[in-house]
């Protein structure tokens, strides 16, 4: 017996999706529904089809339809629910979140994407029960962990924190890349390591402080893979022999262990207070500072002041950590200081405002940035790589934190960092989106410091 033509069809666009041809599989699904209109799971696929595309308006429509077809479609909840969630709108998306656990009271998604909702909106004790709901029903179940692992660690709860944050998968492609065995505590005495690369930019300069744990530990021979733009700049990290950026063929062997490097506090047993955090452990090429110095003379004796405004807008949480020009900086450039924009990339402006030194165009990696960094007074940054290139410096940094999903390594309240003691001071927005309070405190803080005596 032949299928119906729709039904033959909605089984193309699913086999479409699963070989990655969205634009095929969407096409399928779109023609299924014209002889099928009411045939939920081809809404429910091209809902999904939609949001990976940004056409999130459209997406809801066909969720919307879904349940109006069947009322009781579990995956029409979760997934519109998750829709609405990342759009803020959290009562919707917890009313549907609920809905699809009266369905499935055990679906460890389920639990698991409220409980991110609850995280959202700082209902952190909620969300960690729900986490563990969910691994209860699926201990296999990596979301539940991972997420589970931003609570504790943004908590504090380093020893279970840590071993939730293994969940974590993106560094899957490392353990299918060396051919040799990967470190989990074993003696590191007369022999070789080499540390992955996972994560951004500021992942690597945060943890590549391992590295000197590491040969402490008797490592013989430390490697490394970065990004390419921080290679130059770890090449003088003392405890490291050789660095590979990513772009470069990384030989599979020929090191007796490997290990991403945020695995480092979980193998290691890392609680706040045994933090490795001798500053500064990256240092600026001399050279390069030299060759840099002229154009900061233009400061003379006023403090000089780095400025980075937008972190990198492929991160999740991008538009609520970033501002949205160097203009909302502007209560500050009425104070007698200089400022110096450090801002690369696509927040990079075509002309900054006219109180900003653009020292852009002088940067091509971390090693520049580095450079200049290390002759600053401070840094003033949101919550970026540049946060964790002047730490590591050892330079005064002040952070622009998001209310909406601080970042965990952050902690919660706190005014300063264990990662960075002494050099970093943080400032969190007490209303999610409004920076105005935040580079209010900022501009006090920074008065206050022209006005002690040097």
């Amino acid at each position: 017996m032949s299928l119906p033509p729709f039904d033959a069809l909605f089984h193309e666009g699913v086999r479409l999706m699963r070989d990655g041809d969205a634009p095929g599989a969407a096409a399928a699904f779109r023609a299924t529904l014209a002889m099928a209109p009411e045939l939920v799971a081809a809404h429910v696929n091209l809902g999904l089809l939609l949001v990976r595309s940004g056409s999130t308006e459209e997406a809801e429509q066909h969720y919307r339809t879904a349940l109006a077809c069947d009322p009781a479609h579990f995956q029409a909840h979760l997934h519109l629910g998750v829709l609405l969630a990342s759009q803020k709108r959290f009562a919707e998306a917890e009313s549907l979140c609920r809905q699809a656990l009266q369905l499935d009271p055990q679906s460890p998604a389920a639990l698991s994407n409220l409980g991110v909702l609850l995280a959202c909106v700082q209902r952190e004790s909620e969300a960690e029960s729900c986490y563990r709901q969910a691994l209860a029903c699926d201990p296999a179940y990596r979301n539940a962990a991972f997420n589970l692992a931003y609570v504790l660690l943004r908590q504090g709860r380093c020893d279970e924190g840590w071993a939730m944050f293994e969940a974590r998968a993106w560094y899957a492609r490392l353990a299918a890349w060396f051919d040799i065995p990967r470190w989990h505590g074993e003696t590191l005495a007369g022999k070789s390591l080499m540390i992955g690369f996972e994560g951004g930019h500021g992942d690597m300069l945060q943890f590549c402080r391992y590295a000197a744990v590491a040969k402490a530990l008797g490592a013989a021979h430390i490697a490394m893979v970065c990004h390419p733009a921080l290679k130059s700049l770890f090449t003088r990290i003392d405890a490291v022999d050789t660095v590979y950026g990513y772009d470069e063929d990384v030989p599979a062997t020929g090191w007796d262990y490997w290990t991403p490097p945020l695995s480092f506090p979980w193998v290691l047993g890392t609680r706040l207070d045994t933090i490795p955090a001798a500053l500064p452990y990256l240092h600026a090429d001399p050279a390069k500072s030299t060759r840099f110095a002229p154009r900061l003379a233009v400061a003379g004796r006023r403090l000089r002041i780095g400025l980075a405004w937008q972190g990198n807008p492929h991160f999740e949480n991008d538009s609520d950590r970033s501002l949205a020009s160097v203009d909302v900086l502007a209560p500050l450039f009425a104070l007698d200081a200089c400022f110096f924009s450090l801002q690369k990339g696509p927040g990079q402006p075509a002309a900054v405002h006219p109180a900003v030194t653009d020292l852009a165009p002088l940067i091509v990696d971390f090693d520049d940035t580095a450079a200049i960094v290390a002759q600053l007074d401070l840094v003033i940054t949101v919550d970026s790589a540049v946060a964790h290139l002047a730490g590591a410096l050892g330079t005064p940094c002040w952070v622009l934190l998001p209310a909406f999903k601080t970042d965990w390594r952050w902690l919660t309240d706190r005014t300063d960092s264990p990662w960075y003691p002494g050099v970093m001071r943080l400032f969190r927005q007490t209303t999610a989106g409004d920076w105005t309070g935040v580079v209010d405190a900022i501009a006090a803080a920074l008065q206050e410091r022209l006005t002690v005596p040097a």
